[in-house]
């Protein structure tokens, strides 16, 4: 079995062909997939597709640092209103986002902190969003891991050393298509860390792995992931879904 521990397949990018990207996952032996949140706009597509998709769709819940404007407050209010009425299987996708504009950057740090506090609240592991900041990601849990919080640093793209820091602190690297990428040095980081804190991911319909990167990414290209890794850590894909799969139901603790 193989766990997509990260896709947004109720995106509109999958109207079209939602069941025929299921199959193909499925034909790839992946067998459950995890929903992170963006903002209350995608609530409603993410609700249908988890109700559609019973035992094998997760929603988690949470405000996306990118969806972080001046209307923060009504959305945090939306986030925590659903937090109350029902189950998820995470906080997320919560975090820092600087790559593309840092208005609301004090807005994104202190929102990243309330979504925290509730994850201990409701006793959720957190799915964590950085570009563009993360040793300030870091040093933000860090508070957080040291009350029991735990969670996954989901589309890791870090350095080995950075890799340590969200290790020690017990989060879990989430490891998608940037590690095929030649330039981006992920695999060489990924040789020297042992796969028990790993999950893979594909962060649907972006970050597609080669030889599809450009195309719109699917979660049945986990196999392209989970092939670079083996390659990478000199053991077999199967043993490489194995302990990946076993790390994602230990985090998330639904089953």
């Amino acid at each position: 079995m193989i766990i997509d521990t990260h896709c947004h397949l109720y995106l509109q990018e999958f109207d079209i062909d939602r069941n025929a990207v299921i199959e193909r996952a499925k034909q790839a032996n992946v067998q459950q997939f995890y929903l992170p949140a963006i903002d209350s706009t995608h609530t409603k597509a993410m609700f249908k597709m988890e109700n559609e998709y019973p035992e094998i769709c997760f929603s988690m819940m949470g405000l996306h640092p990118c969806s972080v404007k001046e209307d923060v407050e009504k959305e945090l209010s939306m986030v925590y209103m659903w937090l109350q009425k029902r189950k998820f299987v995470a906080m997320g996708e919560i975090g820092l986002d600087f790559y593309w504009d840092t208005t609301f950057k004090e807005q994104q740090i202190i929102a990243f902190e309330q979504q925290m506090e509730w994850a201990l609240e409701f006793n959720l592991p957190i799915v964590i969003h950085t570009r563009e900041a993360m040793q300030q990601t870091i040093d933000c849990v860090k508070p957080f891991a040291n009350k029991g919080l735990r969670g996954i640093f989901h589309c890791f793209s870090g350095s080995f050393e950075q890799a340590n820091q969200i290790i020690n602190m017990q989060f879990l690297l989430g490891i998608g298509g940037v590690v095929t990428y030649k330039k981006a040095g992920l695999a060489e980081v990924i040789k020297q860390i042992d796969l028990k804190h790993i999950v893979v991911e594909t962060d649907a319909p972006y970050l597609t792995p080669v030889p599809f990167r450009g195309k719109r990414n699917e979660s049945a290209y986990l196999s392209f992931i989970i092939d670079k890794i083996a390659e990478v850590k000199e053991i077999s894909k199967e043993e490489i879904a194995t302990i990946t799969s076993n790390n994602a139901l230990q985090i998330f603790q639904h089953l």
